[in-house]
């Protein structure tokens, strides 16, 4: 055992004086090496400080400074260089490469390529559709019907 995450500490002091989404360096710097990911996740400790830590993905790929994207629920807040309001969480990406020789990444906040979106019109009768599900060599197929909320989509 030991810890799932790595602490990532901020490069500057923030003053944080409204509510919108902010976006803190830290002294971290992209790829992650080992061709690891990782998820940058808030820690409890920041949470309970009103420090609402977005979470976000960092590729595989990625070059440059860590960013932490925040926002608060009580501004003014101040935020001192130094603090520890993240983490990250490493994994290995399951996601073929298109190539070995891509290049890397140093955009980040940003699309990284054209969006795909399924779209099907919805009503209360929630249609079915002939669903193909496919990981490596194992593929699925089934009737499935099509549900969604205000923020969520449901395959059942």
């Amino acid at each position: 055992g030991g810890s799932a995450g790595i602490d990532v500490v901020t490069a500057e002091s923030v003053l944080i004086e409204d509510e919108a989404i902010h976006l803190i360096p830290t002294t971290s710097n992209g790829p992650l090496g080992h061709g690891l990911a990782a998820l940058l996740l808030g820690r409890s400790s920041a949470t309970v400080r009103g420090i609402f830590v977005q979470p976000g993905v960092i590729d595989a790929d990625y070059c440059g400074v860590i960013k932490i994207m925040v926002h608060v629920f009580s501004p003014p807040l101040q935020i001192p260089k130094g603090s520890v309001i993240a983490q990250l969480i490493p994994f290995t990406p399951q996601v073929p490469t298109k190539s070995n020789t891509a290049p890397q990444r140093t955009g980040g906040f940003g699309s990284t390529g054209l969006l795909t979106a399924f779209v099907e019109v919805l009503s209360a009768s929630k249609p079915t559709r002939l669903i193909n599900l496919t990981l490596n060599d194992f593929s699925f197929q089934a009737e499935m019907m099509l549900d969604t909320g205000s923020d969520i989509t449901i395959i059942l």
